[in-house]
């Protein structure tokens, strides 16, 4: 007995249109009556994020948002008020607001005049509008909030992590990246330094202070001490941190993450300080830290051999560090050395000799490496990327076989 397409029961569809990218997901529901009713199933949409230009009233959106189960929104432009959004989206979970340049305090303030439980993502990013009113509205009505991000936010001050440190004690994530005016006074708001004001945000897993340019030792010195959680840390391009500072972090035993590029006062030091301490890095990023060198990699060999990812682009170090290195890192799968330029065929016959479980190498710049230590390079047995840029051969211009056992991503 044939069965035809329109005889299966509505489950079965859904679970068929569950398989469906979602521009078809909106397609089979123009069908017909059966399939409309079949793809708006929950479990057809669960995870999907709409991605809504707010321009004209549309009255059917938000129900028809709902009925689907969507929680998790991204607006693209915002020409409406916020407020037609979390009255429409009353069980909202996800709000991304990235780029949104019109949102101003005052249209933030008119969405959140009560408690939102159920949110538990808010994305601020690059809404260069919002102040440190906003946070406190943020702080009064999103208390179950989990994850905040208000990269290039650049009004927020001390006083808004103030606001943070005392409303959103469930936080998880926040990103402050280039919010250039929070200083170690903020931070030890969030750590819970000043517990009179606030508990601070302790259940902190990852912190990026990317570029935050106040910042100070004693900023680490409060995430140390209050931060106890932290698995993840960015500190790229924080002038004001040095290698006093890293004798701090070499404390934190639950720290899986640390980015230090281009924190010009690191160096061989700031290395040997965390590699004598209780951590348990996985990544470490030192990129463009010119101070960085070959007595580094052999701090890194001897306490921070348990790394799996490492960048060293553009530091100072040679094929004697890499040689000082490699035989203790057996679990790296990732080494960043690009526009390492004293790294010839040497270092990468080194790195093909033990670093056997490496998955991607960046060599992007290294201009003293030739045909000969390519080839070494692109028979490690587990080599997925190799990222060769700007590369100049020295011996012969033709990579021959080298070129053609992976692809070479260019920067």
């Amino acid at each position: 007995m044939e069965i035809h397409v329109s005889s299966l029961f509505p489950e079965i569809l859904a679970m068929i249109f569950n398989y469906l990218d979602v521009k078809g997901k909106g397609r089979v529901a123009q069908v017909c009556t059966a399939w409309r009713d079949a793809s708006y199933h929950k479990s057809v949409w669960r995870g999907v994020e709409a991605k809504l230009h707010l321009r004209r009233a549309n009255p059917s959106l938000f129900p028809s948002l709902q009925t689907r189960g969507i929680k998790t929104v991204q607006i693209l432009s915002l020409r409406r008020s916020l407020s037609y959004v979390i009255q429409g989206m009353p069980n909202i979970e996800s709000l991304n607001l990235s780029g949104c340049y019109n949102l101003t305090d005052t249209g933030l303030g008119h969405a959140f005049v009560q408690d939102i439980p159920s949110l538990r993502i808010l994305n601020l990013s690059l809404c260069k509008q919002i102040t440190d009113s906003s946070l406190g509205r943020i702080a009064q009505y999103l208390k179950n909030l989990e994850l905040l991000d208000l990269g290039g936010c650049s009004n927020i001050t001390s006083t808004g992590l103030l606001l943070i440190a005392w409303g959103l004690r469930n936080l998880k994530s926040l990103n402050l990246r280039s919010c250039r005016h929070v200083s170690d006074v903020g931070i030890g708001h969030l750590a819970g330094m000043t517990r009179s004001a606030a508990e601070g945000c302790l259940s902190l897993e990852h912190l990026t202070l990317q570029d935050c340019q106040k910042l100070t030792d004693l900023s680490l010195k409060h995430i140390s001490k209050g931060l106890n959680k932290l698995k993840v840390l960015n500190l790229s391009f924080c002038g004001g941190i040095s290698d006093a500072g890293m004798i701090h972090l070499s404390h934190m035993t639950h720290l899986w993450t640390l980015n230090l590029r281009s924190c010009d006062n690191i160096s061989d030091t700031g290395i040997m300080h965390l590699s004598m301490g209780a951590l348990r890095l996985y990544g470490l990023d030192v990129s463009f830290c010119d101070k960085v060198g070959d007595q580094s990699l052999a701090y890194i060999a001897q306490g921070l051999y348990q790394l799996k990812s490492l960048s060293l682009c553009s530091c100072h170090i040679s094929d004697d560090g890499i040689n000082r290195m490699v035989r203790q890192m057996h679990e790296l799968k990732t080494l960043n050395i690009g526009q390492c330029v004293r790294i010839t065929d040497k270092g990468l016959e080194l790195i093909a000799d033990h670093l056997t479980q490496l998955t991607g190498i960046d060599l992007y710049g290294c201009t003293k490496i030739t045909k000969r230590g390519l080839e070494r390079i692109t028979q490690l047995p587990c080599l997925k990327v190799l990222n060769l840029g700007l590369w100049q051969m020295t011996e012969d211009k033709d990579l021959g076989d080298a070129s053609e056992v992976l692809p070479c991503y260019t920067s």
